[in-house]
């Protein structure tokens, strides 16, 4: 966190009240869809996904979080409603769970954490996702996987290639096809 803005002794001890360590073995869901959440994670160690599932039980990776990330349905936290998302641990996890309302209200009370709240949200969510909405409509799959490959290098050879498939939108034998066609170029 401090990579974003310096926060004092006080604010880590206050911020720290307000987490509990949890691990989860892989497939464990972290947060249920349908359900109303009451905080977020930080991953110490591991590998969780961020999904959907549509009326055909089809399954849509949105994001995937590793070490340093914050997996949550921010969404349904801010507007007290369920999650139209499920959290679960792609790998074994080492997590920190944070109380949202806690933190909220420290949030508010403390301009070191508001400071990196602002920062640490431009760079991972607002830039992010202005950039993966264009990448959805305007690129074919070939280079959105390339764009994967290059923005999280070592997600490719951490999950399997049906959850990166999800995640881009084709299928796993389309996949297949875009990695063979790219092996064959080099």
């Amino acid at each position: 966190m401090e990579s974003y803005a310096p926060l004092s002794n006080e604010t880590w001890d206050n911020f720290s009240n307000l987490c509990k360590v949890r691990t989860l073995k892989k497939g464990a869901l972290l947060y249920e869809a349908g359900k109303h959440p009451k905080s977020f994670a930080f991953v110490v160690k591991g590998l969780v996904r961020g999904y959907v599932i549509n009326e055909q039980g089809q399954e849509y990776n949105k994001n995937f979080f590793v070490e340093g990330q914050f997996p949550g349905s921010m969404t349904a936290l801010l507007t007290s409603q369920p999650s139209r998302l499920a959290f679960e641990t792609v790998e074994d996890s080492l997590l920190v769970e944070i109380d949202f309302a806690g933190f909220r209200q420290l949030l508010f009370s403390n301009n070191e954490l508001m400071k990196y709240q602002i920062i640490y949200l431009e760079k991972n969510w607002l830039l992010h996702k202005d950039a993966r909405e264009i990448e959805l409509v305007q690129d074919n799959a070939t280079l959105r996987y390339q764009q994967f490959t290059s923005e999280f290098p070592n997600l490719a050879d951490r999950l399997p290639l049906y959850q990166i498939a999800s995640h881009l939108g084709v299928t796993p034998t389309q996949l297949s096809r875009i990695r063979k066609s790219l092996n064959n170029e080099k």
